[in-house]
């Protein structure tokens, strides 16, 4: 049973509950020497940043995180949202696309009938019902109480499972070595990641990156906030303009929400 440390601030319960089929999982792959954490996995304890949660504090179950993207300010030629979190989150240069991670990426889209055309942003969805936790084996992929999904790189084992379950393309697998990582971003190789909404700065009462610059160096086009809370930036925005989920139809009610798509 995995036991985060005291001072952990991901939001994941102290020991988190694995059903049956994942302990048979992990006791059969055990057996046959697979569980262990990839080579080159390197683990931080997150801690400091608590102005707004004290780290021996739950998250708050009333909240639910989301994004609402304002499509008509997004352009082409503006990636400051895809820079920021690079940058934040120690991802590096993205020099080859194939394999390296993108926790945000943007995206064209295409209307041939019309010749309508959008840039947008896409990033991991923060689901109310996230597949990625649905199919994970071991209880790596789970879901705050705040609406933010996460991967504990402390039971992450690799399977990619959750990459093939996310209808958004939306999580990464390490492939290499990595190195000069950020203590409030574990990385390793061997395990899967995605966008996080910059839990640790949300957890400290600030703006994810990518918000913060697309506001200073953008358009302006991201806001960030409570979904639960109607006196929001974000819950206002919501009710005043019509906006749409990706693949709503799905019914995993994402986190991020789109207007002028």
């Amino acid at each position: 049973m995995s036991k985060c440390s005291p001072s952990c601030t991901c939001g994941a319960p102290d020991e988190r509950p694995v059903d049956a089929a994942r302990r048979s999982f992990l006791k059969t792959a055990a057996t046959a020497g697979a569980v262990a954490l990839a080579p080159g996995v390197t683990l931080y304890v997150v801690g400091g940043r608590a102005e707004a949660r004290a780290p021996d504090q739950p998250v708050d179950p009333k909240k639910r995180w989301g994004m609402l993207v304002d499509v008509s300010k997004c352009t082409e030629d503006c990636s400051a949202c895809v820079t920021a979190c690079r940058t934040e989150n120690g991802l590096g240069a993205l020099d080859d696309p194939k394999i390296d991670a993108q926790w945000i990426r943007k995206v064209e889209v295409n209307d041939p009938a019309t010749g309508y055309s959008r840039s947008l942003p896409v990033m991991c969805q923060h689901c109310a019902e996230p597949p990625c936790v649905d199919v994970c084996p071991t209880g790596a992929s789970f879901k705050r109480d705040d609406g933010i999904v996460l991967v504990d790189k402390h039971i992450c084992i690799g399977c990619r499972y959750c990459m093939m379950a996310c209808p958004y393309k939306a999580r990464s697998f390490v492939h290499e070595p990595l190195s000069d990582q950020k203590p409030y971003a574990p990385r390793g190789k061997g395990t899967v990641e995605s966008c996080t909404l910059c839990v640790h700065k949300v957890d400290a009462g600030e703006l994810p990156a990518c918000v913060t610059a697309c506001a200073t160096e953008g358009n302006g086009a991201l806001v960030f906030g409570d979904l639960n809370d109607p006196e929001s930036d974000i819950a206002k925005r919501l009710k005043a303009y019509p906006t749409r989920q990706i693949r709503a139809d799905l019914g995993v009610d994402p986190g991020v929400h789109y207007q002028g798509l």
